[in-house]
């Protein structure tokens, strides 16, 4: 490893009594087994020579004998053994969770990708929008509003307020209410409703016309299920 953790108090607290060659052995003798992750060689002498004091063999013997343990594999700190395992279960767990942070950003790349390559089909958009709740117009009665949404399911055609304002408008052109032009749609099974479709005989349809064209559609909203049909 190329970095540990230097605690320059508690360094001073344990070596205060070592004279300046002494010192800078042990101090060599740090970074090596850091940087190499393993014990000193058994021999002194090239402990001597890996550290860069050859001329100092009698400090080095005296560091190592207090600090160190000699084993068959060379000569052994449990402090640097202990320092090195804990920063090896950091790098380990830092690793860990960069793999599970970049196994996320791919899927959700992937998952973007596929969203582009593969837009929400029509239908599924349609269902979103169909479970937007659109309330009913205050000047529409409540059969012709539910006359209107049982052809508007038959006809597999989403309700919106766009599409009542555009109803509205196209209303307002031919001098009907909106509670009309719904009635109307609801009659004939139209898909939207336009002022050029309805004549001057048509605009003179009284209430109560309008009424039995709703409750037909109820009924054979009703009655007929999805494969119910409005004539034309």
């Amino acid at each position: 490893m190329h970095y540990y953790q230097f605690n320059i108090g508690d360094y001073q607290s344990h070596t205060g009594h070592l004279d300046e060659f002494e010192d800078l052995a042990y101090r060599r003798m740090l970074d090596w087994c850091y940087l190499h992750e393993k014990p000193l060689p058994e021999d002194a002498g090239e402990v001597a020579r890996l550290i860069r004091m050859r001329t100092h063999s009698d400090s080095i013997a005296n560091v190592l004998r207090e600090f160190f343990k000699q084993t068959k594999a060379g000569w052994f700190s449990e402090r640097i053994e202990r320092e090195i395992q804990t920063i090896r279960e950091k790098s380990e767990k830092a690793q860990a969770s960069a793999r599970v942070r970049w196994s996320a950003d791919a899927m959700r790349t992937h998952t973007e990708r596929n969203a582009i390559q593969d837009p929400i089909p029509n239908t599924q958009v349609k269902e979103k929008v169909q479970k937007e709740k659109v309330t009913r117009p205050v000047d529409v009665q409540p059969d012709t509003w539910d006359a209107f949404l049982a052809a508007r399911r038959l006809s597999k055609a989403i309700v919106t307020d766009r599409v009542l304002r555009t109803i509205r408008a196209e209303a307002d052109k031919a001098g009907w209410s909106l509670d009309s032009a719904l009635a109307e749609v609801a009659a004939r099974g139209w898909r939207g409703f336009k002022a050029e479709w309805v004549g001057s005989a048509q605009r003179q349809k009284t209430a109560q016309e309008r009424d039995a064209a709703v409750l037909g559609a109820l009924t054979r909203g009703i009655v007929g299920g999805s494969d119910a049909k409005f004539l034309k």
